[in-house]
């Protein structure tokens, strides 16, 4: 995959199709990488490129991406990187698809850069619903991986960083509730249905969102093709 290098950091992308471009946000967590779309029900970046502009990334120390770590990192420093990395390849006005963390990811581009954004798609988005621990973990088991990596980050960092993440904001995380309810911007949400994607979240995220509409059943075998008709659809009214 090719490489883009801004201060501090350099992060690793695809690019498939031509068209108007997607932004794709892979699940994973932390470990957000263009492999992990493999285990999707569907992969996008396989699906959408005969129609689009598909760019896919590795998120900041995730797969073949790499960056200092500062107790001052966040969400806005993820959305930074993805922004910079459009900026690079020339784009402005894009659509963007994430799935799992990716829409704690768009909430923050949402509310980042609305004027860029022409229609945002989110799978099983990540939330907060008694569940806050469960991040904490996964945040805990992706530092032990690469702790190692980053001599530069002291124990007080990495708490940061942690909290920054995960401590603060409203459902998703990312961004306080009251900032979804100002978010116009056309947004497919496929609903989440276990305790890192919780239904609930899903079903508040459209009632707060006024742009935002729901797909409750996608993920199943039998609705897949259903789901990825939906998106289908949903992109060729948007874009």
């Amino acid at each position: 995959m090719p490489t883009f290098e801004r201060p501090g950091v350099s992060l690793h992308y695809e690019e498939r199709g031509s068209g108007f471009p997607i932004l794709l946000i892979a699940p994973g967590g932390m470990r957000s990488t263009v492999s992990a779309w493999e285990k999707a029900p569907w992969n996008p970046l396989e699906h959408l490129a005969d129609r689009y502009r598909v760019i896919a990334m590795d998120q900041r120390n995730a797969g073949g991406s790499f960056a200092q770590v500062h107790g001052s990192d966040g969400w806005s420093t993820y959305t930074a990187d993805q922004l910079a990395l459009l900026d690079h390849l020339g784009v402005d006005e894009f659509g963007v698809l994430g799935m799992c963390i990716g829409g704690a990811y768009i909430a923050n581009l949402l509310a980042t850069a609305p004027e860029r954004i022409r229609a945002a798609v989110t799978l099983q988005p990540i939330g907060r619903d008694g569940n806050q621990h469960l991040f904490e973990e996964i945040f805990d088991g992706w530092r032990a991986e690469v702790v190692a990596d980053h001599p530069e980050a002291g124990d007080e960092d990495w708490e940061s960083f942690k909290a920054n993440m995960y401590g603060g904001g409203g459902i998703l995380f990312s961004v306080p509730d009251e900032a979804l309810a100002r978010i116009g911007t056309p947004w497919l949400v496929l609903m989440g249905g276990d305790e890192h994607h919780p239904e609930s979240v899903s079903r508040r995220l459209v009632e707060l969102a006024p742009g935002a509409e729901l797909v409750e059943r996608w993920k199943a075998q039998e609705y897949v093709a259903d789901g990825r008709a939906a998106v289908d659809a949903f992109l060729a009214e948007h874009l």
